[in-house]
Order: structure tokens, then sequence, then C-alpha cells
């Protein structure tokens, strides 16, 4: 079982995270939600983002990918 990479299970884990944390977004500013499909693809570019920043700079990928969320409805 491949627990880093682009399908890993820290990977899914991370993803999952965005995923709750932009259905917390919408709900908050009272916007639709879009589908699962699209609110899956968002949250899988948040993911892939992060971690390419992350590599750049050096820091935690939760918390990139919490601002990137925040950034994300403004």
């Amino acid at each position: 079982m491949a627990v880093f990479g682009k399908n890993g299970f820290i990977r899914q884990q991370e993803i999952a995270f965005a995923k709750k944390l932009l259905v917390w977004k919408f709900q908050k500013t009272g916007t639709a939600l879009p589908d699962d499909a699209l609110l899956s693809a968002h949250a899988e570019k948040i993911v892939a983002d992060a971690h390419v920043i992350a590599r750049k700079r050096g820091k935690n990928i939760l918390e990139i990918v919490k601002h990137q969320i925040d950034d994300f409805k403004k």
C-alpha cells in the first residue's frame, strides 16, 4: 500500500480535509454547493498546489491548504 504519492493514503486524507474545508466555506458564506465531482476537483487542485508551494517554501501542507481555501472564495 502506497502511503505517499499522488494516490497514496496521506494524499487522499489531505484531499478529504480540503473538501471538508471547502464545504464549510460554502456553507459559511451561504453559497450553493457545487456538485460532488466539481468539489472533489477543487480539493484535488488545492492539495496539488499546496504541495508545490510546500516544496518551494518548506511550509506545512495543511496550513497552506487552509490559506488557499480562505482565498478561494474572496
